[in-house]
């Protein structure tokens, strides 16, 4: 069992940057690939970004390429996304996951892929 906790949200000016967090609990963190979701409001929920067991391999929507950077560390049992030039249309909650490692590029874009989810921390993006 992991739990994950996000945290990092806020209200930003349209441009600036914000650094999510997302905690895991437990002693297996690094067996686990991590990814990052959101879901803006009447949407559904899209894949962000991902990152293998090492940080070695990450993977990034086309959204998010060039402007958003995951990384993770093991010894803290923590990933993060670092956003940034940030627009309005980045509003969302933002979801941390886990799944077992190993997995490539499509299979971690898809949210049935995790087992484990935070509870999402809100990011709005203002004009």
């Amino acid at each position: 069992q992991v739990q994950l906790v996000e945290s990092g949200g806020g209200l930003v000016q349209a441009g600036g940057s914000l650094r999510l967090s997302c905690a895991a609990s437990g002693r297996t963190f690094s067996s686990y690939g991590m990814g990052w979701f959101r879901q803006a409001p009447g949407k559904e929920r899209e894949f962000v970004s991902a990152i293998g067991l090492s940080g070695i391999s990450s993977y990034y929507a086309n959204f998010a390429r060039g402007r958003f950077t995951i990384s993770r560390d093991n010894a803290k049992n923590t990933v993060y996304l670092q956003m940034n030039s940030l627009k309005p249309e980045d509003t969302a909650v933002y979801y941390c996951a886990a799944t077992s490692g190993g997995k490539d590029y499509y299979t971690m874009s898809l949210s049935e892929s995790y087992y484990y989810w935070g509870q999402g921390t809100p990011v709005t993006v203002s004009s």
